[in-house]
Parts: structure tokens; sequence; C-alpha cells
């Protein structure tokens, strides 16, 4: 178990994202995604990871739905974000990020209502504002802690000095940003400036939103409304120079006979002890092939040959 920042709150080395459930990756099926979030938490899952913008709002009542017994919600600790401001239909509002006072208080309680609780446990800013002082957004997320509405905050794919600067006004207990053997940004001093202020680190999109399992070759390999159709790494001349890359962590997957997305996964994992990742996936199948992720160990010498992963990926995330 990793301590969340300085609460008292624990959770899992691996957490449940929940995203692809609602939107993005396919289209999704709520029965079989509360069945898979059921047996994560069988598993010993205890993290499950939203947000309001995720399907606009249905991914958070997802949640209120699996865990509509109350032993199952004691059990969990659930994180959602507020800042992505969309439109009721979907669309992309004119400005996207908002982290002003009175939004803030608002998306707070809209998340209470649709996921069926009294506090939020882990209540991040899922985008850093550019129009709005840090100081003043984690000013207003307090408020929410000091009205009993949030436990802990977190930031989302914040830079260094925003961290300091949010954590000089309320303890951030978390920090969630993309982290993989293709996207290591963190790497330069965000990884360190949360070990140095005790902020429990989250790596989502562990997998390479999939890529690094080895399991897609082309974009008509994903479903029409799937949006890695049209992500750079995913097509044109990057994908192709890309897909080269998975060889080297299948060929490390065949040595230790797993599977290539639990090598990755392993990776991210012995990168620092007091790491969460959140893979995502809407199947019980993939969501036991993680889990069992945590079991596999990597020498010196896979660690190594994973390593040039990284410095030769092509394309931007976005």
């Amino acid at each position: 178990m990793v301590r969340l920042g300085q609460s008292d709150l624990e959770i899992g080395v691996m957490g449940l994202g929940c995203m692809g459930m609602s939107e993005f990756y396919g289209e999704g099926d709520e029965k079989q995604s509360i069945a898979t979030i059921h047996r994560a938490m069988e598993l010993g899952v205890n993290f499950f990871d939203t947000a309001d913008m995720y399907g606009v709002g249905h991914n958070e009542e997802l949640l209120k739905k699996a865990f509509v017994d109350a032993r199952k919600r004691d059990q969990v600790v659930i994180a959602t974000k507020f800042g992505v401001a969309r439109t009721a239909d979907g669309g992309w509002q004119a400005k996207p990020y908002r982290g002003d006072r009175e939004y803030v208080h608002q998306a707070c309680d809209a998340s209470l209502k649709r996921l069926g609780v009294d506090t939020i446990d882990l209540y991040y800013q899922h985008r850093v504002d550019p129009d709005v002082p840090i100081e003043e957004t984690v000013e207003a997320m307090a408020e929410l802690v000091k009205a009993g509405k949030v436990r802990c905050l977190g930031l989302s794919e914040a830079d260094s000095d925003q961290i300091r600067r949010a954590h000089a006004v309320h303890p951030i207990s978390a920090l969630q940003t993309e982290y993989s053997l293709w996207t290591r940004h963190v790497e330069d001093n965000i990884l360190a400036t949360c070990q140095e202020l005790g902020i429990t680190f989250v790596a989502y999109s562990p997998l390479g939103r999939g890529f690094l399992s080895g399991k897609y070759q082309s974009p008509e390999d994903f479903e029409p409304s799937d949006f890695r159709r049209h992500n750079p790494r995913f097509s044109g001349d990057s994908l192709q120079h890309n897909l080269n890359l998975v060889e080297i962590v299948k060929a490390v997957a065949t040595e230790k006979n797993v599977t290539p997305a639990q090598v990755a996964l392993a990776w991210v994992h012995a990168q620092s002890n007091g790491l969460t990742s959140i893979p995502g996936t809407k199947r019980q199948k993939y969501l036991e092939e993680n889990v069992a992720a945590l079991d596999v160990e990597l020498t010196a010498d896979d660690l190594a040959k994973l390593d040039a992963i990284a410095e030769q990926t092509i394309g931007s995330r976005y």
C-alpha cells in the first residue's frame, strides 16, 4: 500500500483508471464496466480514478452505480477531477480550463451529486488554468476541505513550480501525470519534487494508451470513436517507427514468459517505491493481466534494453 501524501488514506500501488469506460476509447458497456470494477476490488484494488469531464459526468455516475453498496464504498478511495470545461452535448467550451473559485465550488457540488457521496477522497485540478494563479485555485480547493466536501487535494499535469506554489497554500497529496516507457518527461524534476514534498505520484497511461501492449498495429484496430485513431504517435510514419520500438518490449516479455503489457507496467513500478499507477481498462481479462504485472521482476539487463524506447519515440503526446 502507498500512503496518499501526508494524509491518513492508503491506496494500492495499482489503481484503476475508469475513463475509457465512458468515452475516448470506443464504445462502453456499463454492465461489463461495473463487473470489471467489482473484480478489481476482489483483486485488492482500492483506488479508482475518474473525472467530471469523462463522458460529461457519465463516468462519475457509473462509479456511483458500482459502489451503490455502502460496504463497497467504505473499502475504496475515489479520485475525481475538475477543471476541463465541456458543453452539455460533449463539446469543448471556448475557455477549456477553469480554475476560478466559483467554478471550483460548482464543479465539486456537481461531482458529489453524481458520485452519490458526501465527501470526495481525492480532488484533483485536472489541468492548470493559465488565466488564474494556482494559489487562488488551491485556496478554493482548501475551502472544500474545510467544508468537509473533500479529504485530499491533488493536481494533474502541473509542473514543478506550480506544484511548489500549490503545496505552499495547502498540502497537495497527489500529482497525476502521464508516465510510461515512451513518456518520461517527469523524470527531469517532477518526480524529485514530489518525493521532496511527500506527494504521491500517480502515473496515468502507464501502457502508453495501450500501444505498449503490442495489441495495435494500425489505426483501423481502433473503433471509429476512439481518439487514438488520430493521436500523433498512433498514425502515419510515427506509427510504423514506434511499432519497431514495441518489439523491444515484446522481446523482453518473451524472455520472461509474460505479456508486453506486464513488462511495460513492471518498468513503471521499478522506477519508484512510492509510485501508484492507474492503467485503464473496461475488461476483466486485461484488468487481471495488469494486476499480475506487480509480480513481474525486471533485471538490470531488462531495464537497460527498455531504456532506449523513450529517446526514440516519435510523435507528440496529444
